[in-house]
Formats: structure tokens, sequence, C-alpha cells
């Protein structure tokens, strides 16, 4: 059987760049899904005009694979068929990625999974190879992808992610049916790693650059990555795959439509962008819980959310994760500095709609 490839026009809209959420999970107050505000938050990315939406993801909550709470698969049909409602008022198709997560077996079980609910990409995290060689891991990947065209993911190991070299994006680089790489390692220096790679491939216009790196937005997005003197051997990052776009969405779009206009044009990046790209930088650290080695990022996120009125608390599948000390007086401070950032006005229009 013939991998699958993603469509010409699917690899086209990747390639020119988009804004990708990583979508939140919705919960009432028992802690079970909330349908309603679920399909709430996949109309307000849509409308936002984000270009796709990824599902199963860390914010999502890696727990929804567990047996007793058995979500993986209604999360990733809902925000399917969510998304295809949300089509018809649109020019182009929303992409839809699904995370990938699990050793060989467990991955390629989820990723068709995500083929039969429509799924175009498998972002696959390589978590479950904490001690494993490049060749492992790199055939792994090469296993997944002749179910789903897949997106390579460098996650950074604070969250559970693992180091991985510019030896290992070499390899994996030569993958035919890898599609995108979301680099998101929090580190300049293994993310020039993974550029490098794929300039060094020569595939820098065919494998789609994703940055995950939610305290780095803006840098990453205006840069072209050169390691040598002419246009071969130089890349840039498309678009964004991020938690941070999980929220503020609509202004999200709004940037990477003047990031990638000003990156383009050859002309020099205003002082007032590189500003802003600090302040968002800033109010990253407070949603995310930077002070805290990150451990109240998807309650932060859904802090936001609730007080745009899309979530009705901050419930997530584990009673223990939860803001922590002082965080909700920093998204408190970010909020206040930063009104520039937000989408409120554009929320408040439409939540009603969106939660019909």
């Amino acid at each position: 059987m013939s991998e699958p490839k993603l469509a010409a026009d699917t690899k086209e809209r990747l390639l020119r760049g988009m804004v990708i959420p990583a979508h939140p999970l919705a919960l009432d107050r028992n802690r079970k899904l909330d349908e309603r505000r679920q399909r709430a938050l996949t109309r307000y990315y849509a409308a936002a005009g984000a270009g796709g939406i990824a599902v199963g993801v860390h914010t999502t909550q890696f727990e929804i694979r567990k047996p007793e709470i058995g979500l993986l698969e209604p999360v990733l049909e809902l925000a399917a068929e969510t998304m295809r409602e949300c089509e018809a008022d649109r020019d182009e198709p929303l992409l839809k990625v699904a995370g990938i997560v699990g050793k060989t077996p467990q991955a390629v079980a989820e990723a068709e999974l995500a083929v039969k609910h429509g799924y175009d990409l498998g972002l696959v995290s390589l978590s479950a190879f904490k001690e494993a060689g490049n060749d492992e891991m790199v055939a792994h990947l090469a296993e997944v992808s002749r179910v789903i065209p897949v997106f390579g993911f460098y996650l950074q190991p604070s969250v559970g992610g693992r180091r991985l070299d510019y030896a290992f994006w070499r390899e994996a680089a030569e993958i035919p049916n890898l599609a995108g790489i979301k680099v998101a390692p929090f580190n300049r220096y293994d993310s020039i790693d993974v550029v490098r790679a794929v300039v060094d491939s020569g595939r820098a216009g065919d494998i789609a650059l994703y940055t995950g790196n939610d305290e780095n937005i803006y840098l990453d997005l205006l840069t072209t990555w050169r390691f040598g003197s002419g246009k071969k051997e130089s890349a840039s990052f498309s678009g964004g795959l991020l938690g941070q776009w999980a929220v503020w969405t609509s202004r999200a779009v709004e940037d990477l439509q003047e990031l990638r206009q000003i990156r383009q044009s050859g002309q020099p990046v205003p002082a007032e962008l590189l500003t802003r790209a600090t302040r968002l930088t800033d109010a990253n650290a407070a949603i995310f819980d930077a002070a805290n080695g990150f451990a109240g990022c998807i309650p932060g996120i859904h802090e936001i959310l609730r007080r745009q009125g899309l979530l009705e608390g901050l419930w997530t599948l584990d009673p223990e994760e939860t803001l922590s000390p002082g965080q909700a007086g920093e998204i408190d401070r970010v909020c206040r500095m930063y009104p520039e950032l937000q989408d409120n006005s554009f929320v408040e229009a439409h939540l009603d709609e969106w939660l019909r």
C-alpha cells in the first residue's frame, strides 16, 4: 500500500504558512467533556482565521488517552466534525493535525484513528523514546509516516521532551512523508540544529518549518535562517503551531501576516515590533507559568479563555494541575499591560454564536 500523501493544495498552504492553535480540552465542573464549549473553541479558532487546528496534543491533555478516561477518539471526532462544519464559511479547508504519542504500536494505532476521522497530518511526539538512539526514533517516524503524513516534533525537555540533535534531524529529513517540523525546544542552539539539518538535506522548500517556541514567536517568524551565501543555504519558518496561539488567536493571525510581509520585503524590522515581541514573551511567561517550570501552563491557557467566556472554569483531568501560586496575579499584570496583544472585543462580538 502506498503512503498517503498530502494533497498538493494542502501542502502548498502548509508551506505558505498559517496559524495552527493547539486545541485545549473543555471540561465541566465534574471533569467531563463539555461538548458545547469544546465546539465553541473550535469555532473560535476557525472564525479567527487559523489555517489549521492541532488536537490531541499537550494542550489537549495527554491524559485523554488513559483507558479509564477514554477521550482520545471522542475529542478527535468532535473537533474534526466541527472543523468540517466551519469550512462552509471559509474559502479554504482547515488543516487537521492530530497529536500522536507512544511507542510504535500505539503511535500507528493513533495514526490510523486520525486517518479514520479525516486528519491531514500526525504531530509525532518522541517523548516515549527517552533512551533511544537516533536510528530507532527515525525508524519510528518512518513507520508512522506510512499511515499518515507526519509533522516532526522537537518538544522541550522541561515538559516531557528529549534532546534531538542535528544528526537525528538530518536523518529524519530523508523521510519522504515528513511534511513539516514543529520546532519547540525553547532553545536557540537546538532550534538552529533543526533548521540547519533541513537546509543541509536539500528539502528546505519541501519541509514546512513551524515554530513551537512560544517564548520567541516573532523572532522565529521574522528570521531568514541562512547558513551560506545563497538562497539554497537558507530557510524560514512558514508559521506556528503553538499553545500560545490557543489564546488571542485573531491577533495571532494578524501578527503572522505582518511578520511574513516584513521578512519577505527584506526591509529592516521596525523597533516597535521588537518591543512587541518582548511583550508577547512576557505575556507567555505568565500564561505558561515559566517561573514554576511550566507547571501551570494548561491552567494558564484556560484562565485566559475563562476570562473571555469561552471556558467555564480551569478544570483539567488531573485535579492537581492548577494555577501556581502567584500565577493569576501575573496574568492580571500582562493582561493589564498589553491590551494590544489580546482579542477580547473579537471574542465578545461572536461568543454567543460559538456557544450556540
